[in-house]
């Protein structure tokens, strides 16, 4: 059996592979080295309880990027994650051993100590997307760690003296050899070092006694979680050696390598586990993403360029120009022009970059610059696409059908097949019209997953049409939601009964009435059946005891909402109507007295629950049931009580006078008429602003612009407010104003320039302004209309019923 005691051959002892995690080169070396020294058993740095998951490797449905999930069983949420791709050195020594039917095994601390570490750890608590320090280093928190090395995030010891605990062994030594990029250093004498003819064995000899020299100058940094998982494997390769003797090889971070070579009693080893937490924890595998591979942080594994890795492994020859036609491709995906003399071009200057910076062959950053140069113009806006969908990508891995999964990751799976909207990393949009049968099952499995917090879909705004009828969402799968599955199924064994039984929890445990009415509106949405009654009880309940208005305002508009998704779902929304219409009445009465005595910012919120209440109302209409009258008419006489009451503030009673003018409630004269009062003299200035800011605020510039009455008046006002107050009121005037489209301010300030009053009418609007005529010029009018005619299809008639 082959061994390295500092330098290549074979010799006596297991053959310790040290590799980089995710490097191409290192898997390369490992398949060789394999090749060369045929162990009849393969250890490998992972969780071995995830031995039994080894098999699945070699089904055909089983497609890296795939990681090995383990969390605890009482607590989903607590997880940790060991990511492997296609060019993991990992990955290639599992699969060599099935090929070769030989066993695999993992050798690193157990997940059930590995978990319990984070849940005994205060840094390791988890909240939403962090997880507990992973000290298996297969998910580094920092490519610099990809070697095996202490994770830059992982919780320790404190700092012996003159220790360094963030040494990055592949800086020190890309230093060492004149190197100020640790990445370009491991290109040149790794990733760009073919095996060849060569001994096989070398290169992790050479790396083990370098990271030997690394440790005995920096120690370990303090890690003493090292220290025991270095004991574990010790203890593993020891009992594979007495079974297999010392055909043994052993794939593990070049980091662990001389720890365990190094002679240490066994009793030593098993002092070092003694006592260590537990929890109880399951295995499986879950698809991975080559963009969680790029990421430094949560479950990301830390490498830069997972996508170009990739190409470095799987392209058979020629690795540069095979990159560039791909890159041509991506650019002639999008529309660009790129030819084949492109791509000779950028290869050439590829090749000649690394001549002159002196690599063996082009790397990432020579390949880069010379896409820039040549197929982007020396733009980074098209580089951006490639580093995006090229460098980094969007792969996503699978796994096969039998893979362990809980209950409702398998009703989930079952669900996906059957509607035909399949899991993917790169984010796109999804138009569903809600009149055909599988985009609403389509739309009832993602509202489902939002209330069991798996936020697969996000809703957008609909493109074109405003129906009902339409929804648009923003996809993108994630690989930590198979953690939020986990989580979730404590709830059901599938997505229905979860969702039922996780609605009816949080409506019992919500804090607002505005919660529960959400709740109510999401369970419509969802299609739940058998929680709606569960929470429309809580909801009348609290409905019932709640007195405050503003909450009784704020609830509103929710359930109104709701009662739209009966036509296009089906849905029964009876009781909810019934609800929605006392719900209304009680804000009907409640709202004149809580509108009294209020300060300018309490005033502004319930001018926005006014506003809230009159698009409720207005799309509640006549749905109130028998036994309400009709709420339009009496929410009018609400707001007709809320603009003659002057302990009203005066936000809200310009507000319910703008609403009432908008209903047609209220004539041009009487608005013009209770305007003036306002803007009398005997009014406080500040008190007569804020009634504008209520009456012209939200878009009401138009109002002003065709109703030069109205802004006469504003003119008047504001030209004769005193020099000491205008100074306070000219806040509210702003914000009010700024809130106007620039093309409404341009109009109104050429109005007030030319003094409001003049003309009355269209005309007037555009007297005073060239190019424009005084009077309306029929003649000119007319000579559109065969154009028209043209535009719209229509005959004479017909057109001159439309323009009258």
């Amino acid at each position: 059996m082959a061994g390295t005691e500092g330098g290549g051959g074979r010799g006596a002892g297991p053959l310790l592979l040290g590799v980089r995690h995710h490097g191409p080169g290192s898997a390369r070396a490992v398949r060789a080295a394999l090749d060369a020294a045929r162990p009849r058993v393969v250890l490998i740095e992972g969780p071995p309880e995830a031995d039994v998951l080894i098999p699945l490797a070699a089904d055909e449905d089983m497609r890296p990027p795939v990681a090995l999930l383990a969390h605890a069983v009482d607590e989903p949420g607590r997880s940790a994650f060991w990511p492997l791709a296609e060019f993991s050195p990992e990955w290639v020594a599992i699969r060599w051993a099935l090929e070769h039917e030989v066993p695999a095994r993992f050798i690193d601390l157990p997940a059930t100590h590995t978990l319990a570490w984070g849940k005994d750890d205060a840094e390791g608590e988890l909240t939403g997307e962090e997880q507990p320090p992973d000290p298996t280093d297969e998910t580094p928190t920092a490519e610099t760690s990809t070697a095996g090395t202490p994770s830059s995030e992982s919780p320790s010891a404190p700092e012996p003296a003159g220790t360094d605990i963030r040494v990055d062994p592949l800086a020190v030594l890309a230093e060492a050899a004149g190197y100020d990029d640790p990445e370009r250093w491991w290109e040149d004498v790794v990733e760009h070092r073919g095996v060849g003819e060569r001994d096989a064995f070398a290169p992790f000899a050479a790396l083990e006694e370098a990271m030997g020299a690394l440790r005995e100058t920096y120690g370990v940094g303090g890690h003493d979680r090292d220290l025991v998982r270095e004991a574990y494997m010790r203890l593993q390769v020891r009992a594979a050696q007495r079974e297999f003797e010392d055909d043994v090889a052993v794939v593990c971070g070049a980091w662990h390598v001389p720890a365990l070579r190094q002679k240490t009693a066994v009793a030593a080893d098993r002092a070092l586990l003694k006592g260590l937490p537990k929890v109880k924890a399951d295995l499986t595998w879950v698809p991975w993403t080559h963009r969680r591979l790029s990421r430094a942080s949560g479950y990301g594994a830390g490498i830069d360029s997972p996508g170009w890795y990739g190409h470095l492994f799987g392209a058979p020859d020629r690795p540069v120009e095979r990159w560039m036609t791909k890159v041509a491709g991506l650019f002639r995906e999008e529309d660009r022009i790129v030819s084949p003399a492109h791509v000779i071009e950028a290869v050439r200057l590829a090749e000649t970059l690394a001549v002159m910076r002196g690599r063996p062959l082009p790397g990432l950053g020579e390949t880069t610059d010379a896409v820039r140069a040549v197929m982007c113009e020396g733009s980074d806006v098209p580089l951006a696409l490639v580093r995006d969908r090229l460098v980094v990508g969007d792969v996503l891995g699978e796994v096969p059908p039998g893979a362990p999964a809980v209950p409702l990751q398998r009703d989930l799976d079952r669900l996906q097949r059957r509607l035909r909207i399949k899991p993917e990393a790169l984010e796109r949009e999804l138009e569903l019209d809600l009149r055909k049968e599988t985009d609403a099952g389509r739309s009832r499995l993602l509202h489902r997953l939002r209330l069991l917090r798996i936020e697969w879909g996000e809703p957008a705004a609909s493109r074109g049409s405003t129906g009902t009828f339409r929804e648009t969402w923003r996809l993108r799968w994630e690989p930590e939601l198979a953690v939020r599955v986990a989580e979730a199924g404590v709830w059901g064994t599938t997505v229905l009964a979860a969702t039922t039984a996780k609605a009816e929890a949080d409506a019992i445990g919500a804090q607002s009435l505005a919660d529960v009415t959400a709740l109510a509106e999401h369970c419509l949405l969802a299609e739940l059946p058998d929680a709606l009654p569960v929470v429309m009880k809580v909801l009348a309940d609290r409905a019932a005891l709640d007195t405050d208005v503003g909450h009784l305002a704020q609830a509103l508009p929710a359930l109104v909402r709701s009662l739209r998704y009966g036509d296009v779902r089906g849905t029964d929304t009876g009781a909810l109507t019934e609800v929605a219409a006392g719900l209304a009445e009680r804000v009907f009465v409640g709202l004149p007295p809580a509108c009294a005595a209020l300060d300018t910012d309490a005033a502004e919120e319930m001018r926005r629950h006014v506003d809230a209440v009159h698009g409720a109302v207005a799309l509640l209409g006549d749905a109130s049931g028998p036994g309400h009258g009709d709420l339009r008419d009496r929410w009018r006489a609400v707001l007709r009580t809320l603009s003659a009451r002057d302990t009203v503030p005066g936000v809200i009673r310009g507000r319910a006078v703008r609403l009432l003018l908008d209903e047609g409630e209220l004539g041009p004269d009487e608005a013009a008429r209770l305007m003036g009062l306002v803007l009398s003299p005997g009014t406080p200035p500040a008190d007569a602003a804020a009634w504008i800011e209520g009456f012209v605020g939200g878009g009401g510039g138009l109002l002003l612009v065709h109703d030069e009455r109205l802004l006469a008046l504003v003119d008047a006002w504001l030209t004769g407010v005193p020099a000491e107050a205008f100074t306070d009121v000219l806040p509210l005037l702003r914000r009010t104003f700024s809130s106007y489209e620039p093309g409404v301010r341009r109009t109104l300030g050429e109005l007030v320039r030319r003094g409001p009053g003049k003309q009355v009418g269209t005309a007037a609007t555009a007297a005073g302004i060239p190019g424009f005529g005084a009077e309306l010029d029929a003649g000119r009018a007319d000579a559109v209309v065969p154009v028209l005619r043209l535009l719209l299809g229509l005959d004479d008639n017909e057109l001159v019923g439309v323009a009258g």
